[in-house]
This record gives C-alpha cells, sequence and structure tokens, in this order.
C-alpha cells in the first residue's frame, strides 16, 4: 500500500460534487466538526463505557472516552507523520501530514455503532438470535444476513452508521472522507469470518461500500473471487486501536481506584509497574516535589505519565514495523508490539481488570439490567417488524421515526430498521422504552 493512495480527501457518496467552501478547513477537519455536532455523537453521554453511569462519583461513560481517544489518536498520528515524514521527505507537503487529524477523527467515531449497556447489549442482540425467539428466523432469512446478525458487532454498525443511506434520505450517510470511514474498520472482512472472537467490519449491506473505499485507497485485498471479503487494515486503523487500547485500559483502572474497586496502593503499583527503578524513582520524586497529596490526584499523575509512555511506544513500535503494516502483514495491535516492561505491565493491567474489575458486583449488576432490558426490546420489536398486520406491532411501529425503513416490504431490512433503532438508543432511553413497553411505567404530563 502506498501513503499517497491511502490518504484521501474524496467524500463518500459526493464523489462527483464539489461544495462550496467558505472557510480554510481541511476535509478531514470537517470530518471531526461533522461528527461532534451530530445527534449520535451526543448520545453517546448517556451510553455506558463500564460503570455505571455517574451518581456522586464521575467515572467514563461513551462520550468521555472517545472524547479522550480522540485527543490520544492526534497525538499519535501527529507523532508518526513527524517521524515518518523524516523518513520519507517526498511525503511533504502531501495530505500525509494530516494523518494526526483523521486519526483524532476516527476516535471520535469508533464507537458510534454501540448499543445501550456496552458490550452485555452486544450480547443481548446477538444471542436474541442464537439462543431466543429471533432462532426462528433463521430460515427466513439469508446464511449472509444470519451471520451480520448473530455476529452483530459494535464497530461494523459504526461503519453502517456513517455510510448507510437511511430510507434513502441521506446521500452517502455522513458523506465521510474515505480515508476517515477505512480508518475505522478494526476487522475488515465479512461477519462469515468472524469465528470465535465474534468480530467483523462490515454489514453485508455495506460490504459494496468498504469494496469501493478500499479498492479506491489500493488497500490490499486478502481474499480470493468467490471467498468472503477479506481486506488489510488501512494502516491508520493501527493508531485509531492504540489511542482505543490505552484509553479503554488505564482510564478503566482509574475508574476503578474511585470507586473502590482497587486499593490506591494496588492501583500505584498497576501504573509504577509501566517504569524501571530509574524512572519510578524520577515520577515519584516530581509527585512529592509538586506537593501532590491527595490520593486521587496522585493516580491522576501516574496515569498521565503511563499514557504518555505508552503513546511514545506505539509511535515507535508504529515506526518500525512500517513496511509491514503496508505490506498488510503486520500481526497483532501496536500494544503487543512494545518494548518488554511497558507490554508486560499491560498484560498485568488487563488480568486485573478481567477478575477484579469487569467481575466486579458494580459492573455485573448493570450488564444484567441491561441485558433484561436490551432483551425485551429485541423481543417486542423484533416481533413487530415480523408480524407487522398484529395491533400490538402497529403500536409498536409508531414509534419509529421516519429515517428507519420499518415500513419495507422486504424482511431483513425491516430487522435491521429494529437494530438500527435499539443501537441507536441511550441507556436511559431503552430503560424507559422497556418500562412502556411492559407496562410499569406510565406517561407523566
Amino acid at each position: 500500500m502506498k501513503w499517497q493512495q491511502l490518504i484521501s480527501n474524496k467524500r463518500f457518496g459526493q464523489e462527483t460534487k464539489h461544495a462550496l467552501r467558505h472557510d480554510d478547513r481541511s476535509e478531514f477537519k470537517r470530518d471531526s466538526d461533522r461528527l461532534i455536532y451530530s445527534a449520535p455523537f451526543r448520545r453517546l453521554q448517556n451510553k455506558t463505557q463500564v460503570f455505571p453511569l455517574p451518581g456522586s462519583v464521575f467515572v467514563h461513560n461513551r462520550l468521555t472516552h472517545s472524547l479522550e481517544v480522540s485527543s490520544l489518536g492526534k497525538s499519535l498520528g501527529d507523532d508518526v507523520a513527524r517521524r515518518l515524514i523524516e523518513k520519507h521527505p517526498e511525503l511533504r507537503g502531501t495530505l500525509f501530514e494530516e494523518i494526526g487529524t483523521i486519526v483524532q477523527t476516527a476516535g471520535l467515531a469508533h464507537d458510534l455503532g454501540n448499543p445501550p449497556f456496552g458490550h452485555s447489549g452486544e450480547k443481548a442482540i446477538q444471542t436474541f438470535f442464537t439462543e431466543g425467539e429471533g432462532l426462528t428466523l433463521k430460515e427466513k432469512v439469508s446464511a449472509r444476513f444470519w451471520d451480520d446478525i448473530t455476529h452483530f458487532e459494535g464497530n461494523a454498525n459504526a461503519f453502517r452508521l456513517l455510510t448507510h443511506r437511511f430510507n434513502g434520505r441521506r446521500e452517502g450517510g455522513f458523506v465521510m472522507t474515505y480515508s476517515t470511514l477505512a480508518s475505522i474498520v478494526k476487522y475488515p472482512f465479512a461477519s462469515s469470518l468472524a469465528g470465535e472472537h465474534g468480530k467483523f467490519g462490515f454489514f453485508s449491506s455495506e460490504e459494496a461500500d468498504y469494496q469501493r473505499i478500499a479498492d479506491e485507497l489500493g488497500i490490499i485485498c486478502k481474499s480470493s473471487p468467490g471467498e468472503p471479503l477479506q481486506y488489510a487494515r488501512h494502516p491508520l486503523v493501527y493508531l485509531m486501536e492504540a489511542a482505543d487500547d490505552i484509553c479503554y485500559e488505564i482510564m478503566d483502572i482509574e475508574d476503578s481506584h474511585k470507586l473502590k474497586i482497587i486499593s490506591y496502593e494496588e492501583t500505584k503499583d498497576l501504573l509504577l509497574g509501566f517504569f524501571d527503578e530509574e524512572s519510578r524513582a524520577h515520577i515519584l520524586k516530581r509527585i512529592e516535589e509538586e506537593g501532590v497529596t491527595d490520593e486521587n490526584e496522585q493516580v491522576v499523575y501516574l496515569r498521565a505519565c503511563v499514557v504518555g509512555e505508552l503513546e511514545s511506544e506505539c509511535v515507535k513500535a508504529f515506526v518500525e514495523h512500517e513496511e509491514e503494516i503496508l505490506e498488510g502483514t503486520f500481526e497483532g495491535s501496536l500494544i503487543k508490539n512494545i518494548s518488554d516492561l511497558p507490554r508486560q505491565a499491560y498484560k498485568h493491567c488487563q488480568e486485573v481488570s478481567k477478575t477484579k474489575i469487569y467481575q466486579s458486583k458494580l459492573v455485573l449488576d448493570v450488564e444484567l439490567s441491561g441485558y433484561k432490558i436490551m432483551e425485551t426490546l429485541m423481543q417486542n420489536l423484533v416481533e413487530a417488524a415480523v408480524h407487522p398486520e398484529k395491533f400490538h406491532s402497529q403500536q409498536l411501529i409508531k414509534r419509529f421515526s421516519s429515517q428507519y425503513d420499518i415500513q419495507s416490504d422486504n424482511l431483513p431490512t425491516r430487522i435491521m430498521a429494529v437494530i438500527d433503532y435499539i443501537s441507536g438508543m441511550t441507556d436511559v432511553y431503552s430503560l424507559d422504552i422497556y418500562q412502556k413497553i411492559c407496562g410499569i411505567s406510565l406517561p407523566v404530563v
């Protein structure tokens, strides 16, 4: 793959149009602004990241997480651009200099497709079809569509949200640039290749869209004719993924300390584990010299040091492996290719998160409640899509806004309209609809 082709400001859905511009923003900056002012982005403020939405203690939700991923992605992209332009002077003065803005925008967009209640919401949609009432639909839809809905994935749904022309009302979804769209697709292959990990990059309804983008950008196709579509990653995906990995893991440690799931001493040891003895001593001395005595503030300081260290390590890994990345042969994530000490420390954080954080009562209670809410919504709304002639179905269908093609003559289209509707809900809105459907809540004027 070639950088000059990989970085394109062509807009998906407006390939032949040239809009009049009244300011000096680049096309990639326009992508970023377009996302920030969009309703799906605003709704992230009321979607669970890991922990319950804030009570007296503020923790991350999908919006704050996405903003942090975006900020870190900008640093990663800018630093990589600077290093690679030194290595490849011919890239100076080209669109390549804007890769920081592209990764920044990808960070804003990467979680747009996640349903309410985080991974529990994803699982509820999947298992409705594999274990629940939706299993009866298997013989009524194509094998490809069945793969899509039984492996429902937030990343693929984000690509759909940004590109899909809902009910024919919008040309090319958000009309983003080709490079921005390619930079969010972490798993650039069809759902039939999802396997046990359950990840894929695009629903069959958007496969041709991704193929068009990939072919335009010169992304390497790894599948033979007749096989399920599979591509190498766009190189900037690795930077977006690194920003996500760092923010997700390290911020969960910080939030867990705030919520008293893990102690100050354990948190301190986890974060200092990223540094050798000399660096640890230096960091602790700085904390003492700056008079940071509050334990929460000390954790914030340590977290900032860790994020800075991991950012530097990931930039180094990307530059060192640039050739493999462009050849489509690079394996794993950037985090898995950093120096041994921070890599082992990151792995230790993951182990602690898995055993102490993600299995904590606080997190499990949210997942249990969220799963039940999502399961009930799927049962009722998919039933309405399958049997729209019923009176109760018609009452439920009236709740759908005109952007969802719930009135289509095609059953898979109606089912996807339900999934689009539910996955776009906030936690609070999904709870409200759940209570009304179950008759345990009445409107208050």
